[in-house]
């Protein structure tokens, strides 16, 4: 069995999830946005031995805890080679954005790609390249459940002013590569509540997109 912790942090209230594997004690952190100290306090309280740190993508609130996590946890941290740029800016955007001084992360110690399959105990977890929030956004598919970082969320989908950011990418990562799974996929985004498949083709009005888009 697959556990699954999620962990609204910072002032964004950014979700961070753990994933552990109940029979090995395994797991890894999705997204890890700030207040370190509350994220140990739950991976100390399951129990887990944290094999990484892989990131939907390089914005500072999702990546603010990721120095210290990575120093205490004794594990490396994953990201799209493509968000390397966003990510070396997370010092300037937090500045700019909520106004707060804060170190750069770490270098990554490796790159995700689209394809590539992480283990997590006896679990698999497949790493799906959605550029359109930023140029190096993944999703995580993790059994019948995908985390979606901001690429999509209940009821909304991801901005794309930013730079790195397409709306045509992000709609046709949404419809080729998020909306092809069934519907009762558990849809786990990188704010807000959980949603599935289904729920957002069938309520999320930011879909219609697609077929105007198309």
């Amino acid at each position: 069995m697959l556990r699954v912790e999620c962990i609204p942090v910072g002032r964004l209230l950014s979700n961070s999830y753990l994933l552990c594997d109940a029979g090995s004690g395994e797991g890894i952190i999705i997204d890890a946005g700030d207040d370190a100290e509350r994220i140990i306090r739950i991976v100390e309280m399951n129990d887990v031995e944290v094999k990484g740190i892989y990131l939907t993508h390089g914005h500072f609130d999702h990546v603010l805890a990721v120095r210290e996590l990575r120093e205490r946890l004794g594990c490396g941290f994953y990201i799209h080679e493509k968000d390397a740029m966003i990510l070396s800016r997370v010092p300037l955007d937090a500045k700019y954005f909520l106004d707060l001084d804060v170190d750069p992360p770490p270098e990554p110690d490796g790159w995700v790609f689209d394809g590539q399959i992480i283990r997590v105990g006896s679990h698999k977890v497949r790493v799906i390249h959605t550029p359109g929030h930023t140029s190096g956004s993944v999703c995580y598919l993790a059994g019948e459940a995908i985390f979606t970082g901001d690429t999509l969320f209940a009821g909304s989908i991801g901005r794309t002013d930013l730079p790195g950011g397409s709306l045509q990418d992000l709609l046709n990562s949404i419809s080729t590569k998020i909306l092809s799974l069934p519907d009762h996929y558990a849809v786990y985004p990188g704010h807000g509540p959980s949603s599935t498949i289904g729920a957002e083709r069938r309520l999320n009005p930011f879909l219609r997109w697609i077929g105007d888009w198309r």
